[in-house]
């Protein structure tokens, strides 16, 4: 077997903070993970669904970007929006 080859190999200090909330529709169940990475930009996981992406202020004025990443309806992720709206 070969050498492994390591783009990077880096152990970082992160803040997460969980929160859960109740939209309209559905409950939301989320990680978001503050690091130095990913140029000021978090990781957004949604615990339920099993999917996340890396989201900053710009992400969220990209039309139906959370919808799409995140699989929702357009209210469901206009409830999204608003709350990232207030912690990113």
């Amino acid at each position: 077997m070969s050498e492994r080859f390591y783009l990077y190999d880096d152990v970082v200090s992160t803040k997460t903070r969980f929160v859960s909330f109740m939209g309209e529709n559905q409950r939301f169940d989320l990680a978001i993970i503050q690091t130095d990475r990913y140029y000021g930009k978090q990781v957004v996981l949604d615990i339920q669904g099993g999917r996340f992406a890396i989201i900053g202020q710009d992400d969220l004025e990209e039309p139906d970007y959370l919808e799409e990443v995140f699989k929702l309806n357009s209210e469901d992720g206009q409830e999204l929006r608003e709350f990232l709206y207030e912690i990113i």
